[in-house]
């Protein structure tokens, strides 16, 4: 074990100084999962099914809170990041095609963010969208390269705030909260193969493969910044710090669940009650909404997709980076500069790069998030699988498997995307 739990009388004191200090990785992944295509996914599912599905955000939130925590203890008491502890129990060949499945998933995804970003900008601002990509992408892909780890945490961490616009949002445009309960708290199947279908999508876009890789590399991150350089140094974990980070990702994926929440029903309270059904990206829900919500309900649900943008893209090109580099033994870690880490800073530039130009020749934003969606709507399950594998390795989790409770959390989960995956050809 690398750290022991304080002394009995300073225990208390002790416990509440180290989660406020320890609260980042967690909250930065949850609030991650928001990101411009998600804020979309949910304002259609809003759009199309009005409160219908707003039970959603309480069967995602212990199922994300479970596979994050999961991932969290596999970084934190191996001191390695989730591809290399993959390597030691998958064939190589499947690692590969796992990473490179990853890889074009995020980058789709990131063209995706960057549409919405810019298209929210352009609203606000009146500039030429082509003009927001390429500045929000060469801002981000500076500030990944020239920060270190430390900075880019409490970057993210501050950019979190902005996530409070949705549920702001909810409440200026009021709401009949006797009625939003009894739909949050007893589901409605969905009848409908669109009902299916969004259910499908949510689930796709919440629990999904890169928030995984970016979890454990990020524990590692945290490990190297407090010090622990070598990796003898950074395996086990003491129960305090892992009970510490259980709470900091629980927070995070109850953040990101509740703003799910409020996006699909301040669209469900302005655009379904209307009639406005059938919108495909962000920009058009955050036009539709300014006639009903008002200019400055509309004006907060814009700048939050463009903030949100700048949290997720960096975790985005970051995962697939850390994933990557871990694979092919490369040198890795936002906490390095760029002649020492060459390869790994190049494929998070290409990446992003390659984004931009899927912007340019015109790819469809809504087709662009489909088949992002896809990707990791069949690479989640199978990914999970593996992860409990490796949780359950005592040897390679330094006789800290997870608990028996995480274990079938994440075992139900691994389940449910399973048919999340086969539904999206079926249903």
């Amino acid at each position: 074990m690398r750290k022991t739990s304080p002394p009995p009388d300073s225990a208390r004191t002790n416990w509440v100084r180290l989660l406020f200090k320890s609260l980042g990785p967690g909250i930065i992944t949850g609030a991650a999962d928001d990101d411009p295509s998600g804020i979309a996914t949910y304002s259609i599912a809003g759009a199309q099914l009005g409160t219908s599905l707003l039970w959603t955000a309480l069967l995602t939130w212990p199922l994300m809170a479970a596979v994050q925590t999961m991932c969290a203890r596999i970084g934190m008491v191996t001191g390695k990041g989730l591809a290399a502890n993959l390597k030691t129990r998958l064939p190589g060949w499947l690692l590969l095609v796992f990473v490179l499945a990853l890889l074009v998933a995020n980058t789709i995804n990131i063209a995706a963010d960057l549409a919405g970003m810019a298209d929210s900008a352009q609203m606000l601002l009146g500039i030429n969208s082509h003009v927001f990509v390429v500045a929000f992408a060469l801002l981000i892909s500076w500030a990944t390269i020239k920060l270190r780890y430390q900075q880019i945490a409490t970057v993210l961490k501050w950019l979190v705030l902005v996530l409070f616009a949705y549920p702001i949002t909810a409440f200026v445009v009021g709401a009949d909260w006797g009625h939003i309960v009894h739909e949050t708290l007893i589901p409605s199947i969905p009848h409908s193969k669109d009902e299916w279908s969004t259910l499908v999508a949510i689930l796709g876009t919440t629990i999904s493969p890169y928030l995984f890789f970016w979890q454990t590399s990020e524990e590692v991150e945290e490990e190297k910044a407090a010090g622990l350089k070598s990796l003898a140094s950074r395996k086990g974990a003491s129960p305090q710090e892992l009970q510490l980070r259980k709470v900091d990702v629980g927070v995070g994926a109850f953040f990101s669940n509740m703003v799910m929440f409020f996006i699909i029903l301040t669209t469900a309270l302005t655009l379904h009650r209307h009639g406005i059904t059938h919108i495909q990206t962000t920009r058009e829900a955050a036009e539709a909404l300014r006639p009903f919500a008002g200019k400055f309900a509309a004006t907060l649900f814009t700048a939050g997709i463009v903030g949100v943008g700048f949290l997720a893209i960096p975790t985005l090109a970051g995962s697939a980076a850390y994933a990557c580099a871990e694979t092919l033994k490369w040198r890795q870690g936002l906490d390095k500069k760029l002649k020492h880490a060459r390869a790994f800073y190049s494929l998070i530039l290409l990446s992003t790069a390659m984004a931009v130009v899927l912007d340019f020749v015109g790819i469809n934003p809504v087709k662009a998030m489909y088949w992002s969606a896809v990707i990791n709507g069949l690479l989640a399950p199978f990914l999970l699988v593996a992860i409990l594998i490796v949780a359950s390795d005592k040897k390679l989790m330094q006789g800290q498997p997870s608990s028996r409770l995480g274990w079938a959390l994440v075992a139900i989960t691994t389940l449910a995307m399973f048919i999340a995956a086969v539904a999206m050809f079926v249903v």
